[in-house]
């Protein structure tokens, strides 16, 4: 008796798109040095104390937290970006850098024009580039299976 894997089939676009919004989410990290949430100030005074179980009791510790929280999330996401892409191979990596992670905004024709790569050579790199970054960030997308009636 043989063993058979029956592996589901991967949805190209909703994985590619799935990567894409990944990396557009990175973009805007780097944009933000850091969000400030600032703490409600309030013209009136009240006599405040500890709560109990050591959590926030005021706005300006709660801003605080929230902000520190934002920033470790931010750096961690951008860190798991970074690992991802730079276990590509050179040329896919290449391809991801220029197109998506540098400042400024290039389209495909003048991505592969800057890395003199052909038109259709970019494109299957570009592809072979997204389902493995899909599943390095385990982000792939499977096709729903129909079951046969």
């Amino acid at each position: 008796m043989q063993i058979q894997f029956i592996l589901p089939e991967i949805d190209r676009k909703a994985t590619r798109e799935s990567v894409e919004s990944l990396l557009e989410k990175y973009k805007m990290y780097l944009l933000q040095t850091s969000l400030d949430r600032l703490p409600s100030i309030t013209a009136a005074y009240s006599l405040v104390l500890n709560s109990p179980g050591g959590l926030p009791s005021s706005s300006t510790e709660s801003s605080a937290i929230a902000n520190v929280d934002y920033d470790r999330e931010r750096k961690r996401f951008i860190g798991w970006i970074v690992q991802a892409v730079n276990r590509l191979p050179h040329d896919e990596r290449s391809i991801i850098v220029q197109r998506y992670m540098k400042d400024d905004e290039m389209f495909d024709y003048q991505t592969y024009g800057a890395l003199n790569m052909s038109e259709r050579n970019y494109f299957r790199l570009k592809s072979r580039a997204f389902y493995k970054l899909a599943f390095a960030l385990k982000v792939e997308v499977y096709k729903e299976e129909v079951p046969v009636t």
